[in-house]
């Protein structure tokens, strides 16, 4: 017969069972910690305390290619061009009421290129300052949108237009790849 009560005739009270609960919970959020700072390059860190940084993990950067205007193609993306401004025109400006503020909207159509041809840039915004006439541009990760049958470059969020020094090319204006039209045409499979 047990004499001291039911928990300790079974063998394990209620304080052995919170040990093990607890040294078993904390085995796990061990194993979780660990597993975070192999996967996410976690620091422990302080006097005592349990705080934690990221740590500095900078990315691979590959080096862009930079390719030719005659090289661009229907309905693509992630472009890298160097073109020189050859004419620019301011096509739309609007004023529009946002909240308390006015956002102005501008957006030109800009004839660019290289040796290879030229083709029409819609530039959006803080992108119209940057078309000067004779200014050589770095486009990032342009992309081609086509209107009404034709090819526009054009650069959106995810890019990037930066001014450059003067190029040393002359632009071909013979072969402009914004005159070509194209037509889509859908090919049934028999």
């Amino acid at each position: 017969m047990c004499s001291s009560g039911a928990a300790s005739c079974v063998g394990f009270g209620w304080q052995q069972i919170w040990m093990l609960h607890s040294y078993y919970r904390l085995r796990v959020l061990g194993f979780i910690i660990l597993y975070l700072e192999s996967a996410l390059s976690l620091n422990w860190s302080g006097n005592g305390g349990r705080r934690y940084t990221m740590a500095a993990v900078k990315p691979v950067l590959r080096k862009p290619t930079f390719i030719k205007v005659d090289a661009l193609h229907p309905a693509t993306s992630g472009h890298t061009l160097i073109v020189k401004v050859v004419g620019s025109k301011l096509v739309v400006r609007k004023s529009r009421p946002d909240g308390q503020h006015v956002r102005h909207m501008r957006i030109a159509e800009c004839l660019v290129g290289d040796e290879t041809g030229v083709i029409l840039l819609t530039a959006r915004n803080e992108q119209v300052e940057l078309m000067k006439q004779g200014a050589t541009l770095i486009l990032r990760n342009a992309k081609i949108d086509m209107f009404r049958g034709s090819m526009r470059l054009a650069v959106d969020k995810w890019g990037r237009v930066e001014v450059t020094g003067p190029a040393t090319f002359a632009v071909n204006e013979d072969n402009n790849l914004s005159l070509v039209e194209y037509e889509l045409v859908s090919v049934v499979d028999e």
